[in-house]
């Protein structure tokens, strides 16, 4: 069968590897051609960017999704992507007066914030605390490969969705184990058991009544999941950035939100993401 592929051109500020390399999202997985095959809404797809020849870096190109159909990209990809919202006007915005978030934004020109389903982001970022990226991604898999139902199949591998409130609610730790979880499998299945009698939190307050969400926690659920852009998630790479950036206390937590509050506004969400990856990938390269 032919594959489907749905074409998007004069695509601007959009990079896959900025996208789904900025600590949002972990179900994407890399390809060798620099495109992204993942799982989200119960679709598989393959993402790719071609920028347009003598365009610079930063500039206009192609955004080819593999696996979707014209309806597909109208009805979710459109949306995911975030494709509808001027990140160029964004970025302008952030940018005026501040050196730190010009030189953020520079190196990650192409990250745009995808609109992810809530469910997904809680499992995601309780299985996130106090965890490095390759092994978040790796547990967020044996998760779905687990209790969750098949996707499909695409080219070659099978894809499962991560497990459903109402079937993580009937597991136990020892169920869990295969998954290497640690204390985190007990915040699933507590967490789990709470939205099945209360239903998926409706706002921000809710979400401190889950089992295992702290404030950074709830922070990125927020963003990530309940699009509150002015959500501003601290961990240590944005602590850093913002004590040997910006000069406040690495510390003072609630300093740094003050900060973005002011400074950032209803756009602290996406500043949060500029400077993460900024401060991570200048790390790694060191």
């Amino acid at each position: 069968m032919e594959q489907r592929i749905y074409t998007i051109e004069d695509v601007e500020d959009f990079f896959p590897v900025h996208v789904f390399e900025c600590g949002q999202c972990f179900r994407w997985q890399r390809q060798e051609d620099g495109s992204y095959t993942g799982v989200a809404g119960g679709r598989i797809a393959n993402i790719a960017f071609e920028p347009y020849e003598g365009e610079a870096e930063g500039g206009s190109g192609r955004l080819q999704i593999s696996n979707c159909t014209k309806a597909d990209f109208e009805n979710f990809w459109s949306q995911y992507l975030d494709l509808d919202r001027d990140y160029g006007k964004l970025k302008r915005k952030l940018c005026r007066g501040d050196k730190v978030m010009r030189k953020a934004v520079k190196f990650g020109w192409g990250i745009r914030i995808l609109n992810q389903d809530l469910w997904e982001t809680i499992v995601s970022f309780i299985i996130s605390q106090n965890n490095n990226i390759p092994r978040i991604k790796g547990c967020i898999e044996g998760l779905a490969e687990l209790l969750g139902e098949p996707v499909g199949v695409f080219e070659g591998r099978a894809w499962y969705d991560l497990p459903t409130p109402e079937k993580l609610a009937l597991v136990t730790v020892e169920d869990l184990a295969p998954v290497k979880l640690g204390y985190r499998a007990k915040y699933l299945i507590e967490t789990a058991k709470i939205v099945c009698q209360k239903g998926m939190p409706e706002n921000v307050e809710d979400l401190s009544a889950l089992c295992g969400v702290g404030p950074k926690v709830a922070s990125c659920i927020a963003l990530f999941g309940m699009g509150e852009t002015g959500s501003f998630p601290i961990d240590v790479w944005v602590a850093r950035v913002m004590s040997g950036l910006y000069g406040i206390d690495e510390k003072n937590h609630g300093a740094m939100k003050a900060y973005a509050d002011e400074h950032f506004g209803a756009l602290g969400g996406f500043a949060q993401q500029y400077l993460f990856y900024y401060i991570r990938n200048l790390n790694a390269r060191k």
